[in-house]
């Protein structure tokens, strides 16, 4: 109930509670990028903050579950119990002692933690709560889903299966009678690996916010899922000031109370050619199959506005790896620039910490840009360009003043060396994208309903297809009406309305033709094959 203080000329008003509130989030260990990423001969860790909630044994909680059931040895290794809070979890989590590669108890926070930071990620950029494609509410793990070199994202079973898999030991180097020896193996988790976690919950989260985006479409649709999976995982652990720290120092700082690194390592090549893109390569080597190449084959590919068009990168796969290599770009280049500019002219080195700190906020503020494009891409057929568009029209919405990193520009430039030009021509501000229509008639829709009522903004739609050049004889649906809360760069609160719709068409070749739509010859084979059954 309310209670109501005075003072003279105030008036104070307080909600009574029966006992103190409780923190809206909790921090948790988890390991910062694998467990062959090491400092001091134990692994390197990181603490993350994630949406506080009262877990049951598993862990489960109100968005995800997690079922540690091996479909390969037909096991269920337990509900789990997980620490009350951070100063409750074991010494040996907080150090990052090698005992955490066989502790499943661990392996279950590492996964849920993780899955939950990203999350929490997406539903602050968005400004709203994200559901899952799905129809209920948790989001299903197994961390020790099968025996395999593999981990995926399947909306059938709602959930994530993350593999594990032996690796031979290397005899390289060893006596003939070493060599003669079976070689023992390593056991690789991939619920160990913070990027596979991350990657496979942004499709999950992707396919929930664009669940047309796994239609057969353009090249670039096709590759989008992968490499922008590719880019928030990826940028997730750059965002972590002690990983970027520890990698910079490896072979490449001066040594001292203060250590630091020399100008010449922090231009943009050096930046690409750093251990922070070498980042775990054993491990990468051996999740080839998972995650791709080494973390750094992005990073190095050379930029060239050709490469798009050639075969190779027509592959869904391989196109995505331009787009995360565009991303990478761009970052480094801000980052550089962030760095140099920020020191005294002439200045021949800086303090590792600051300059590991630069870049964790520069990773922050691009992985939350490209995560608010989503709201600004189209539902289907979606191109490079229409996505860089939307990242710059989300960026400037709530951040018009880009001057402390011009990432919108280093962005551009980066996109532009690959080949890719934004779909937007606005000049002011460059390539967002341009305001509605004039004309837009609202005199007959009601303003609440538009902002959660699908049949209300299909209204809106309907009243202003002519505006808006609907195609007549096409079939329109709204797809979602998702309200965003979001606080803009003054401090104020922006509030939008993100509806989405499309329009489907289903035409023989011959209205195709009519239309000046040229029917792919693989439809028109299949379509002959259907007519003569």
């Amino acid at each position: 109930m309310p209670t109501t203080t005075a003072k003279p000329g105030t008036v104070t008003i307080t909600e009574q509670r029966d006992s103190p509130p409780r923190p809206p989030e909790r921090w948790m260990t988890v390991i910062a990028q694998d467990p062959s990423v090491t400092k001091d001969g134990h692994i390197l860790m990181a603490r993350v903050a994630v949406p506080a909630e009262d877990l049951r044994d598993g862990p489960v909680g109100y968005r995800v579950q997690v079922v540690d059931y091996d479909s390969t040895s037909r096991r269920f290794l337990g509900a789990h119990a997980l620490p009350a809070n951070y100063e409750a979890e074991p010494k040996a989590w907080r150090e990052g002692r090698p005992s955490l590669v066989t502790d499943t108890r661990f392996h279950a926070q590492n996964a849920y933690a993780l899955v939950m930071k990203t999350l929490s990620r997406f539903e602050f950029a968005l400004g709203r709560r994200i559901g899952w494609s799905f129809d209920t509410h948790q989001l299903k793990i197994a961390p020790h889903g099968m025996a395999d070199a593999n981990a995926f994202y399947s909306p059938e079973i709602e959930g994530l299966v993350l593999g594990y898999f032996d690796v031979p030991a290397s005899t390289a180097g060893t006596s003939p009678a070493r060599r003669r020896r079976r070689p023992e193996a390593t056991r690789v988790f991939t619920c160990l690996s913070h990027d596979v976690i991350v990657h496979e919950t942004t499709h999950a989260l992707l396919d929930a916010l664009r669940d047309r985006y796994m239609d057969p479409s353009t090249p670039d649709q096709g590759a989008f899922h992968e490499g922008f999976a590719d880019v928030v995982a990826l940028l997730s652990v750059f965002a972590l000031p002690e990983v970027v720290e520890h990698l910079l120092s490896l072979g490449q700082h001066t040594p001292g109370d203060v250590p630091t690194i020399s100008r010449a390592n922090v231009m943009p090549d050096a930046l690409c050619r750093s251990a922070l893109f070498g980042l775990a390569e054993e491990m990468g080597q051996a999740l080839q199959g998972v995650r791709g190449a080494p973390l750094r084959a992005s990073a190095e590919i050379v930029p060239s506005p050709t490469l798009k068009d050639t075969p190779e990168f027509l592959e869904p796969h391989r196109r995505g790896e331009l787009f995360v290599a565009a991303v990478l770009r761009g970052f480094i280049a801000a980052w550089s620039a962030r760095v140099l500019s920020s020191g005294t002219e002439g200045q021949r080195h800086f303090p590792v910490r600051r300059v590991a700190e630069e870049g964790a906020n520069v990773a922050d503020t691009l992985v939350t840009m490209w995560i608010r494009a989503i709201d600004y891409m189209p539902p289907v057929h979606l191109e490079y360009g229409d996505a860089l568009s939307a990242a710059l029209t989300a960026d400037y919405e709530v951040r018009p003043d880009d001057s402390r990193y011009e990432l919108r520009r280093h962005t551009l430039d980066a996109f532009a060396s690959f080949g890719f030009a934004p779909a937007s021509n606005r000049t002011t501000p460059a390539h967002i994208w341009m305001p509605p229509p004039p004309g837009l008639k609202y005199d007959r829709v009601r303003f609440d309903s538009m902002r959660s009522d699908e049949d209300e903004v299909f209204r809106f739609i309907w009243d202003n297809r002519e505006i808006l050049k609907l195609a007549d004889g096409a079939f329109t649906q709204v797809l979602s009406v998702k309200p965003s809360v979001r606080i803009g760069i003054d401090g104020f609160v922006v509030r939008e309305t993100v509806a989405a719709y499309y329009q489907v068409a289903r035409l023989t070749p011959e209205e195709m033709q009519a239309a000046g739509v040229k029917a792919p010859a693989a439809f028109v084979r299949a379509l002959a094959r259907a007519r003569k059954q």
